[in-house]
């Protein structure tokens, strides 16, 4: 296929889903995971669950790097916004994410703090350029697909030797992140089944199919690589259905247009060279995950916000009524939650989840709550 709207064919959606209610074997239930937030979109957007047969079920993962923020972090950076002599610049998205007492960096703004959306790294560092007189601080976020430029920003600032720039890293590791969701189904004993994953597309193209061979092997459980158009999906779960049924355990890779078993090793390398991984970094709904997060090396401290403004973070429970982290462990559905859809909205967001478009709240809200009614 050539062009977007082959790979949004109805037909030829309907022949994949006629082949997964063929192939699904009615005696017994499949829980595929999607862990990219894109896909969870995509999911919600195209109707996928009404092409799956009632056997096999979608469950939504921790795959949106804005959802995955602990409250904690949100609090960091608006702590860092509200010093008079700090410019916070930051992702849209992640401008409206709640954190303790319901404030946002949004609202923190509105309040006076000088707060600016980019829509890259390099943005931060030219605005650390035009005002010699602020500390620039970039909201760096994201997994590994938005890690190279955050290193390509520092290394620009280093080279520029610009003294008012530096980088408050949150970014955080996929592969981590599989691993703590299996730790937390044992660890909490709760009623969580996962029998395959669709693995992530764009984050797949820089780490490669490689980086989930352990999970494939240690836990025993399939991973397809998938594309975002709905009919990537559905071959996805009819790929993990085949694994399943013939009891294999191994990482396929749907997305072959665009992903490859070793990924950008020249983007890998870029990393390397200026990030480090963390001993440990909490994740909303997951707790804290060995060797999950990263930080910036030792040749780079002069850019690292949390040495030069000594922030010393504190792990900080979500809103008591907002069921966002058993939503990103899997455990719960978005309209599990009883502030969905009523208390919390886009408009009105009281957690993470219902923030960006790739949050499965957020997805659902837009999509599937109609089906829900």
């Amino acid at each position: 296929m050539k062009y977007v709207d082959e790979f949004r064919d109805p037909a030829l959606a309907r022949s994949v889903a006629a082949a997964i209610a063929r192939e699904a074997a009615p005696d017994r239930a499949y829980h595929l995971m999607e862990f990219c937030g894109g896909h969870t979109h995509a999911i919600s957007r195209y109707g996928i669950p009404d092409l799956l047969p009632g056997n096999v079920r979608m469950i939504h993962g921790p795959g949106c790097p804005v959802c995955v923020l602990p409250v904690g972090r949100i609090d960091d950076a608006i702590a860092l916004a509200r010093r008079p002599e700090v410019t916070l610049c930051a992702y849209g998205d992640v401008l409206r994410v709640p954190g303790s007492g319901r404030i946002s960096l949004l609202k923190a703004k509105a309040q006076g703090a000088d707060v600016r959306m980019v829509v890259s790294p390099a943005d931060a560092v030219r605005v650390a350029a035009d005002n010699p007189d602020r500390q620039v601080v970039f909201f760096a976020i994201g997994f590994e697909t938005t890690t190279p430029p955050t290193a390509l920003a520092a290394r620009a600032a280093q080279a520029r030797g610009l003294t008012n720039f530096s980088v408050f890293c949150n970014h955080v590791l996929t592969p981590s992140a599989i691993e703590g969701i299996m730790a937390a189904a044992q660890g909490r004993a709760e009623d969580l089944r996962l029998d395959g994953f669709v693995g992530p597309a764009h984050v797949s193209v820089v780490i490669g199919s490689q980086a989930y061979e352990p999970v494939a092997e240690q836990h025993g459980k399939p991973v397809v690589i998938a594309g975002f158009e709905p009919l990537d999906v559905l071959q996805s779960i009819l790929m993990l259905i085949r694994q399943i049924n013939q009891g294999r355990a191994e990482v396929e890779n749907q997305y072959t247009r665009a992903v490859t078993r070793s990924g950008n090793e020249k983007a890998q390398a870029l990393v390397a060279e200026t990030f480090e991984p963390r001993l440990s970094f909490e994740w909303r709904g997951l707790g804290s995950i060995p060797r999950s997060g990263l930080r910036l090396r030792d040749s780079f401290a002069a850019f690292d916000a949390e040495t030069r403004f000594g922030v010393e973070s504190a792990s900080v429970p979500d809103h008591k009524g907002c069921d966002c982290g058993a939503i990103l462990r899997g455990v719960k559905r978005p309209s599990d939650c009883k502030l969905f859809g009523g208390v919390c909205t886009p408009d009105n967001p009281m957690g993470s989840c219902m923030v960006s478009a790739e949050g499965a709240c957020a997805a659902h809200y837009t999509y599937g709550r109609f089906r829900d009614a």
